[in-house]
């Protein structure tokens, strides 16, 4: 049965349910304005309601939390038949012991710049989940209870006496994400700024220590591990095109016996939603179409190494609906494999969205083909960006991987 609370009204979590191990935190809200974009956060804090570090803010550009004991929900789960908006699977007993807060957060995207606050949304909600059973625990209905504001701490588990509890907190004030960063010591701008500190006093003294606000870029996000994953944002409307350049060292060595530098060249093994594999690249000059299916397309081939923007895949984001997914790679067609000179980096741009980058900085200078990062559908209306950097012979090799089941024959360009 679900245990309704009132705001700051404390419910314990572990010590009435001592089996509990991994939770799920869903947030829910209608949106009759359909422009309206809600981002979901969340911060692990130490003990005087601090970050130690980047990593401790969680939200779609770093969705894992430290020893993977919280991470964003791609596929959202439907529990007690409620669809949630957002939500976070929490393994309490792996949360590193340095941390005892974990806060949990809604912002509006550009919310100031767009004029559109809390108040425009209706009921708002935070629950607290049992994974295993699928039971609703607890529930906070924040209702229809703001004005102004575009950032709302909604709620947070913190540990107290060795148990996790929750605290309904529905705590709202301006400024969005920015706001939110500084208030918990993530400095997120080159400027000094004066935030409000909206934050519950801990129910046991704590001794302070040293403030030492950690800096996140995010402007940009860089996928630094196989299997690293983000979602791309979702916007209003269709989500526009999506970039992937492939940039690379093109410089030549010197002296009589120098090579002619590393060329490689930029493609991908493309799904569409009814079925239909292709691949689109210059070798065979399978160039792709950004109107019509695959509605992936690549620019050009730069043979002679002068184009040093590198080259470009571009996918239309208004047909994303359309296409399952899309496995990114690079090869090399002549010369000598060797990665380990390119400095290759890959760099999936959105419009008005941080720059996603996926650095070949793992080598295998015996193989040519380097399958580089995977796109794949989320729920018809985002796709997910997943690092890959792995290493194939050729193609059908790279195919076999990924359950692809082309036919190939020999190509040249």
């Amino acid at each position: 049965m679900t245990t309704v609370l009132a705001k700051g009204q404390k419910a314990d979590l572990t010590k009435s349910n001592p089996n509990l191990s991994t939770v799920v935190v869903g947030m829910g809200w209608k949106s009759p304005g359909s422009s309206i974009e809600v981002d979901f956060s969340a911060f692990l804090l130490s003990g005087v309601s601090k970050v130690t570090k980047d990593e401790d803010l969680i939200f779609y550009g770093n969705p894992s939390g430290p020893n993977n004991s919280m991470y964003v929900n791609n596929n959202l789960s439907s529990y007690a038949g409620i669809q949630d908006k957002a939500q976070l699977s929490v393994s309490l007993s792996s949360i590193p012991t340095q941390y005892e807060r974990i806060s949990f957060a809604l912002t509006i995207y550009e919310g100031e710049k767009r004029r559109q606050n809390f108040s425009m949304l209706d009921d708002t909600y935070i629950r607290i989940i049992d994974s295993v059973s699928g039971h609703e625990l607890l529930r906070f209905n924040m209702g229809k209870s703001f004005s102004v504001e575009t950032a709302i701490v909604v709620g947070e588990l913190y540990r107290y006496n060795g148990e996790w509890k929750f605290n309904p907190i529905g705590s709202g004030y301006s400024g969005g994400l920015e706001a939110l960063c500084g208030s918990f010591g993530v400095d997120i701008s080159q400027e000094t700024q004066s935030v409000p500190k909206v934050i519950p006093e801990p129910e046991k003294d704590v001794s302070p220590v040293p403030d030492t606000p950690s800096a996140i870029n995010l402007s940009k996000i860089e996928l630094k591990k196989k299997g690293d994953v983000v979602n791309l944002q979702k916007s209003t409307g269709s989500m526009g095109e999506i970039l992937v350049n492939l940039n690379w060292n093109q410089k030549k060595s010197k002296g009589f016996f120098a090579s002619k530098g590393v060329d490689l060249d930029l493609g991908c093994l493309f799904e569409l939603k009814d079925g239909r594999k292709g691949v689109v690249q210059a070798l065979g000059e399978s160039f792709g179409d950004l109107k019509r299916p695959p509605f992936v397309a690549l620019d050009g081939d730069d043979r002679t190494g002068s184009v040093t923007t590198g080259e470009n895949l571009r996918i239309n984001g208004q047909h994303i609906s359309e296409i399952k997914r899309v496995v990114i790679y690079a090869f090399i067609y002549e010369g000598v494999a060797k990665w380990s000179e390119a400095d290759g980096i890959v760099t999936i741009k959105q419009n008005g969205e941080p720059d996603i980058e996926v650095k070949l900085d793992q080598h295998d200078n015996k193989k040519r083909m380097c399958a580089i990062a995977m796109l794949r559908n989320v729920n018809e209306q985002t796709v997910s960006i997943e690092r890959l950097v792995e290493y194939f012979s050729g193609h059908q090799e790279l195919d076999r991987a990924y359950n692809w089941g082309l036919r190939w024959v020999a190509g040249s360009k």
